[in-house]
């Protein structure tokens, strides 16, 4: 009797014990399903991205990081959403060239990246076959500042000719299409300008590098995603514009019609044997 009374002491006991291990194991069960709450998002591509891509800001995307973040991460705390440091760090990214590919998701690395200015930038960028044209650019004004590493221009020629015919003496034509922005520098050219860095065709450099001498020299944007050929001839109409074909008015007057210089009124002096005639804004 005594040791059955034993038995059942030890039974419930260790019933107990039992019990207290599996309601405090409870717990750390449920916690270790939970993974903690990230304190930080990376930088990380939108869309797949291949080596030699020109980075936009459309093109990256902020993302929680999950687990161990590699070192070169572009990072941010997690409540610094539209704040000075979000800028900064799109500002590192934009105009920069990608190295390798990345598909979508993959965390942006400084270590694959290479900005205008770097030793290897032209290596990387610069599609095969094709070569790197400075050009200045400085009658785009405002329109300038829209324009970013990777977008795609036109580039239109305006010349002046000092001509009789009123029709003639402008001219404007499309002397290469769809040519990719590599980089903007604004510190090049005076006067407010900027120097545009484009990727073109070895016959395209020699048009462009010309028309650089010739007159003006201004980029049209297109659209995105246009995929129209780069043929470095003359735009579709197959013909430049005049001052004749934008303003009529122009093909109908004559150079006889143009306002006559004043007349400037005169006044003869004589003085002893020596005359001479004096203008009203001085000696004639």
């Amino acid at each position: 009797m005594r040791a059955k009374t034993i038995l059942t002491i030890l039974f419930l006991v260790s019933l107990g014990v039992a019990a207290w291990l599996f309601l405090h194991a409870l717990p750390q069960n449920a916690t270790a399903d939970v993974q903690p709450a990230a304190k930080e998002e990376m930088l990380v591509a939108a869309l797949p991205l291949s080596a030699g891509t020109l980075l936009r800001v459309e093109d990256v995307a902020w993302r929680p990081a999950a687990g161990v973040v590699e070192p070169g991460t572009i990072v941010r705390p997690m409540a610094a959403v539209h704040t000075e440091r979000d800028e900064q760090a799109r500002n590192e990214v934009s105009g920069a060239a990608l190295s390798v590919d990345l598909g979508r998701g993959d965390p942006l690395r400084r270590s694959v990246m290479v900005k205008p200015g770097d030793r290897d930038f032209l290596q990387v960028v610069l599609t095969s076959g094709a070569r790197a044209i400075a050009i200045p650019v400085s009658t785009v004004g405002a329109a300038t500042g829209m324009l970013n590493p990777g977008d795609r221009v036109d580039v239109v020629l305006t010349q002046n000719f000092n001509t009789e015919g009123l029709a003639r003496r402008s001219v404007s034509e499309t002397i290469a299409q769809n040519l990719r922005i590599l980089a903007i520098d604004s510190a090049n050219v005076q006067g407010g300008g900027r120097s545009v860095m484009l990727e073109v065709s070895p016959e395209q450099a020699e048009k462009v590098g010309v028309a650089a001498e010739l007159g003006k020299l201004s980029l049209l944007l297109r659209r995105a995603g246009d995929v129209a050929t780069a043929t470095g001839t003359a735009d579709s109409r197959g013909r430049p514009t005049w001052a004749g074909d934008v303003s009529p008015a122009l093909s109908t007057m004559k150079p006889a019609e143009r306002a006559a210089p004043v007349e400037r009124p005169s006044i003869g002096i004589i003085r002893g044997n020596k005359s001479e005639t004096k203008t009203a804004w001085g000696y004639k």
